[in-house]
This record gives C-alpha cells, structure tokens and sequence, in this order.
C-alpha cells in the first residue's frame, strides 16, 4: 500500500514502517523477552498497642489476619460505602473467614464493632506522609526511582521497553461501580504462588522472593503480558504488561481507530441492510436487525453470556431481558416510546426513553418488533432469545473485516466528538472558552456511553471555594471600575502625560481581572456539568486521539489542557503523527 498516496505524512509513515518491520508471522509478538518479575504489596504491619478495636463497648484484641481485614473497612469510614448495607454485609461475612473461631464467637454483629480508634490511626498516618519533610519526599522519590529501574523495565527484541503496571495491587475490599453486588468483599492478598511469569526460554528467569516460589513461568511469544494472576473477588485475569506508549501498544491502538475508520466507508450499507432485515421473514434476522440498530444508535454494549451466578446481573443489548424494557404508545407527548432500564457494565444502571415516531416507517417496525419478540414472555425471557453476541459479530464480519460490535461504539464515540467540536468551538472564543467546548464535546460522548461517576467526595466544598473566588473577582472588578472612573474624572480635570498612563493602566486591571472572572466561571460551569460523567474513560478508550490532538493544533490549545500525562503516554504515536487537517 502507497502511504502518500492513502493522505498519511511522511511522519506517519515513519511510525507505520517501524511497526511494520516489527511485525512477525503467525500472531507471534515477540521472539525474546526478559524481565524481573512484578513488585509485590510489602507485609501487612500489625497496629500499635495503644490503638484498640472495641466490640460491644469493650477492648478486642484481633488477631493479625483479622486486624488487618478490620483496618481496610476502618480507613474508609468517612466514605459513604461504609454506610450501604450490601457493602456491610459483603464485608462482614468476608471478614468472619479471616477471623479465629473464637474470633468469630465474639464477634457477631457489625454494628457492635467500634473501629473508630483504628480510622484515627490511619488518619494521622495519612496526614504525616501528607506533611513529610523535602528531603523525606526526596529520599522516598529516590527509593521509587530504584524500584522503576529494577523492576520497571524489560528487554524485548533488544529493544528496552518501559512496563505498565510492574506493582501488584495491594489487598483491600473491593469497591465495584455503582450498584456492584459483590462491593464490600475481601481482595485477597496476592502470593508469588499466585503468579504466572512469561518470559522467553533464553531469558534469565525473574527469581521469586524469598521462600516462595512462582505458579507457573510460561514462555508464549503468542501473547504479550509478562506476568498474570487471577484476582479473587470477580475471578477475572489481572496482568502485568507493558507501558501504554509501548511499540506494541501504540501499534495496537493505531489499528483499533484504523478499524473503526474503515467502518465510515461501510456505515450506510450496514443501515440500509439492518433496516430491510426489519421485515425479514426469519426472527432471528429481525431480532439480530433490532439489536444492531439499538448498538449502532445507542451506542449500547453487545454484552455476552455470564454462567449463572458468575458476577453482577449486568446485561449488553443481546443479553437483555424482558423486564429491561417497556413499550409505550405515548409517553410525555411523544409517540411510541422505548423505556430501557438494565445494570450495565460496572453495574452503572442504563436508564434512556427513546421516542419512535410513527410516521419514520422503519423505526416504526422497530417497536413493533420489540412488541412481536415480547409475545408471550414473562420476567426473566431473553428478548432477543434468538440472537447471542458471537452470532451477531459473526455476522458483522461477514460484512466488513474485523468488524465487531465494539467496533461501533468507538465508530459512533468517534464521529460525535468530532461533529460536536465543529459544532461547539467558537474561533472567537478564548482558551478557557475552547477548553469548555471541548469538555462539552466531550460529555456528549460520555452520556452515549453512558460513562458515570458518583460525584466527588469534595465536590460540595471545591465548588464552594470556587464560587467564593468568583465573588472575591466580581468585587475586585466593581473596585477596579471605581478607579478607572475617578482615574478618567481627574484625567479630564487635568489631562497630563501620567495620568494618561494611569487611566490606560486601569483598563489594563479592569480587562484582566474581567478575563480571570470568565475563566473563573468556565471553570464553575465545567465542573458542575461534568459531576456526574467519566469523561476520561472515552477519552482512554473510544476516541481517536487524532481528533483530539488535530483540534488542539487547529485551535492553538495547549494539549496539556486536553490530555493529562497517562493519555499522552498512551497516544504519544497520536501526538506525533497527526496533522491539524485530521479528518476521522
């Protein structure tokens, strides 16, 4: 393929060249890879004496396994998950099994527990790292340095390659996303015999620590994480791989947006077949017909097949259920409507009614579908029973090569930033304006992801703060008015050369004190819109980050602004390749 010829710079085809002269056959990502193994979280270190936990009003002393457990849930009693009843009762029943039977004989309610001497503790511990001396920090800076030197770095193909994620996380209870139904559970420590080392057979071999020994050490160049273990609560796979702006990584993103590029090229065939298999004959082309239209403009997860009792009752488009949605003739003056209501990925509840108007002929037949695919169905019916995940994106390669459901998503985040940001910039507007427009832009893509977050713990107290600044700025501007009308008043008394200059000096404070009151508010609007909505997780993973960094050089805004250091990290390729005329 001629590189110039397809529009790319000759930047771009440096960066493509290199990944391409790095590629191997046959899925194999690399041919040698060494590395010291993962940094594992240090031992637990037991409380002082004179720190008590109470059960029932009287002093208990724990056992270190139960101490330790107790500590996780004291450090977060100033955070409202302490107070949810299923993150309590996760926790307890959690916390019985590391405790001794007589440990459990005692200790039968939570609500008796006191653990208020141990939050304490934890409190001034975290408040004297907060107010460690320089050279303490420095020192701590320098230990940090030697770890990343060691244990942050890996050989692959004789190239020195920076690792992502080298620490495992430490133990501690499990948080979860909205209404996460395992929120409060004990994550256990991970153990070396936890692990599984990747390495190349020639490599020398990471050594465990002291007294341990690894699970497995494999030497598969098919894949490219160096260490994997499996976490306890969720049994999902956690790994240690390679920094974000990595070879392979950056390659791999690269192709991602390059796929979903592709699929602008595609787009209007699929519709036009999706909305013709509307009326199909067979109802499992109709329900796969209803599913992708649903994926295409809702931007909704394809979701796959959990075994019973796996994780949290969260659903995607195929897995949805019956009671997930409900069909209105009329609903707030809008004509036939779909309710959808289901627990998402994360659990973060999925709520949108979306009108279907009558007289669009084809959106029509989708609610009519939905009402033909809940005959005779009852709660807990697949809707689309039909139709599963591997079947529709079967189908949607049929169609384009590697096309996949997601493959929409980012496709559809993609095209609504870009539109939005044509839509929203304003040229006349200045930095500050620019940056909420894109943060608007933004936001539309979080809420067709339907990217959520509890609003932050000091959200109240900084937008207090932020509001006392714009009060403090309006006052400093009506005093700095003030003086440039007494200034004007003894100018035009006495029109002098320095009082001249002092008038033209008060203008100056005026307009500047006015541009820090705009910026001031920008930043009051930008916050209370953006509370509730994850914007960097589109940012991480469905944007292309060319549109991101086109707009700013476009713009003239500082990336900084847009990108903070992990993002631009991960799309370094991005931030060197991309031309300000990058169309998606």
């Amino acid at each position: 393929m001629c590189l110039q010829n397809e529009g790319f710079s000759s930047v771009q085809i440096y960066l493509v060249s290199l990944w391409e002269e790095e590629k191997y056959e046959d899925g194999i990502k690399w041919k040698f890879l060494e590395h010291k193994g993962p940094v594992f979280a240090p031992p637990y270190e037991p409380l002082p004496k004179d720190v008590k936990f109470y059960y029932d009003g009287k002093p208990f002393q724990l056992g270190v396994q139960a101490e330790e457990v107790a500590k996780f849930f004291a450090a977060m009693l100033d955070h409202e998950y302490t107070t949810v009843e299923i993150f309590r009762n996760n926790f307890f029943m959690d916390w019985r099994k590391e405790m001794t039977l007589e440990e459990r004989m005692v200790i039968t309610d939570l609500a008796k527990c006191d653990f208020t001497e141990i939050f304490n503790y934890h409190k001034r511990i975290t408040e004297e790292r907060k107010s460690r001396t320089k050279e303490e920090k420095l020192k701590l800076k320098e230990e940090n340095a030697k770890l990343v030197e060691e244990y942050g770095f890996c050989i692959m193909d004789h190239h020195r390659e920076r690792i992502g994620n080298f620490k495992i996380e430490p133990p501690g209870l499990f948080r979860g996303r909205g209404d996460h139904p395992k929120q409060g559970m004990l994550k256990k420590r991970i153990l070396p015999e936890d692990v599984i080392i990747n390495c190349s057979k020639d490599s020398k071999i990471p050594v465990p620590p002291s007294g341990h020994k690894w699970k497995e050490v494999r030497h598969d160049n098919t894949v490219t994480w160096l260490a994997s273990w499996t976490e306890n609560v969720q049994a999902s796979v956690k790994y240690v791989m390679l920094n974000a702006n990595s070879k392979l990584k950056g390659e791999k993103d690269w192709e991602k947006y390059e796929v979903a590029r592709k699929l602008k090229n595609h787009v209007d065939k699929i519709r036009r077949t999706y909305r013709e298999d509307f009326k199909s004959k067979e109802m499992s082309i109709r329900q796969r017909a209803v599913a992708l239209y649903f994926i295409d403009k809702l931007a909704l997860r394809a979701g796959n097949e959990k075994e019973e009792g796996e994780t949290a009752d969260t659903v995607g488009c195929c897995s949805l259920r019956v009671e997930h949605i409900k069909l209105y003739p009329e609903l707030d003056g809008e004509k036939h409507v779909v309710e959808f209501d289901f627990l998402g990925k994360d659990s973060i509840r999925y709520y949108n009614k979306v009108p279907v108007e009558k007289r669009v002929k084809f959106l029509f037949q989708v609610f009519k579908n939905l009402q033909l695919f809940m005959e005779n169905k009852q709660e807990g019916d697949d809707l689309f029973d039909r139709l599963n995940t591997p079947m529709l994106n079967k189908h949607l390669q049929s169609l384009m090569e590697g096309l996949t459901a997601k493959v929409f998503r980012t496709y559809n985040a993609s095209v609504t930033l870009q539109q939005q940001l044509q839509e929203l910039t304003d040229a006349e507007d200045t930095g500050p304006g620019k940056i909420l427009s894109y943060n608007r832009a933004n936001r539309a893509v979080a809420i067709l992801c339907n990217h959520q977050r509890a609003p932050p713990k000091t959200f109240d107290q900084s937008m207090a703060n932020l509001r006392s600044k714009i009060e403090a700025k309006k006052e400093q501007i009506a005093l700095a008015k003030k003086e440039l009308k007494e200034a004007k008043k003894e100018a035009k008394d006495n029109d002098t050369e320095k009082l001249r200059k002092v008038v033209e000096s008060k203008k100056k404070a005026v307009m500047r004190a006015e541009e820090q009151l705009m910026k001031l508010e920008v930043q009051a609007t930008d916050r209370e819109e953006n509370k509730q909505i994850a914007l960097s997780t589109s940012k991480l993973n469905y944007l292309d980050p060319r549109i991101s960094v086109a707009w700013c050089k476009k713009w003239d805004v500082c990336l900084e602004k847009i990108y903070n250091k992990t993002h631009r990290d991960k799309f370094a390729w991005a931030v060197h390749m991309t031309e300000k005329e990058f169309i998606f």
